[in-house]
C-alpha cells in the first residue's frame, strides 16, 4: 500500500469503528483482516518480527476477526481503532526510514577440558 492509501485505510477504520452498529460481522472481520495483512506487510518493511504470542497486536485483532459473532459491539470498535493506530505508528517508521535488525548473543563458548 501506499502513503495515501494507507491513510484513507486508516480512515475507514476510524469512521467504522464509530459506526460499529451499522456493519455486519463479515465487514467487521474483512476490515480486520485487511488491517492484519497491511500492518504485516508495514513490519517487514521495517524489520519487526511479530511475537505470535497473545501480547501482539495482530494476534489480538485476529483473535477478534476470528470469534466476530462473539465479539460484542464495543469490542469491535475497539478492535478496528487498534489496528487504525497500529497502521498509523507503522507508516511513521516506515516513513523515518528505520530498518530493525535483530541481534541474537551468540551463546556462551564450549570449554573442552
Amino acid at each position: 500500500m501506499t502513503e495515501n492509501v494507507e491513510s484513507v485505510f486508516v480512515a475507514e477504520l476510524i469512521r467504522a469503528a464509530n459506526q460499529i452498529d451499522k456493519l455486519t460481522n463479515h465487514e467487521v472481520k474483512s476490515l480486520l483482516f485487511r488491517a492484519i495483512v497491511t500492518a504485516r506487510d508495514l513490519r517487514e518493511a521495517v524489520g519487526i518480527p511479530g511475537s505470535g504470542t497473545p501480547e501482539d497486536a495482530v494476534v489480538r485483532l485476529y483473535d477478534v476477526a476470528i470469534d466476530i459473532e462473539l465479539v460484542v459491539l464495543a469490542d469491535r470498535a475497539s478492535a478496528l481503532l487498534e489496528a487504525a493506530g497500529l497502521i498509523r505508528d507503522l507508516r511513521i517508521v516506515v516513513e523515518s526510514g528505520t530498518k530493525l535488525a535483530l541481534w541474537h548473543p551468540v551463546s556462551d563458548p564450549v570449554t573442552w577440558w
